[in-house]
């Protein structure tokens, strides 16, 4: 299950721990079935777009109270829609602050070109 994903054995445990996983125990050994699998998975894709563990959680839960998800696809799909306002948002904001740094660049620039520069005699007359 750790290469086959990418992840530690720490990774699991921890989400077996979070109630994520499911495994099966046979002593210290863990066997992991095709449903865990499937829910690692989507784990892993949720993590990657910046979701919660406790929404991912909830989506997953809600698996278990309806065999034919009904409940579990409509709020997945809100948890996707949301995540992705957050991160255009968040992309936005950025766009906004590389712009302005941008400007604030090109403006020290034209200022360097532009700023008459001491000579060498008057730095040591000066001093």
């Amino acid at each position: 299950m750790c290469e086959q994903f990418e992840v530690t054995p720490r990774t699991l445990r921890f989400y077996e721990q979070k109630e994520l996983l499911f495994p099966l125990r046979d002593g210290q050994k863990r066997q992991f079935t095709r449903r865990d699998r499937a829910r690692l998975k989507l784990i892993l894709q949720a993590k990657r777009y910046g979701v919660s563990l406790e929404e991912i959680r909830q989506v997953l839960d809600l698996y278990d109270l309806d065999d034919q998800r009904h409940l579990q696809i409509p709020r997945a799909l809100e948890v996707a829609e949301r995540r992705l306002a957050e991160m255009t948002a968040e992309r936005d904001a950025m766009s906004r602050t590389i712009a302005d740094l941008d400007q604030e660049i090109a403006r020290t620039r034209r200022h360097l070109q532009t700023a008459p520069r001491p000579h060498s005699a008057d730095r040591s007359s000066a001093a």
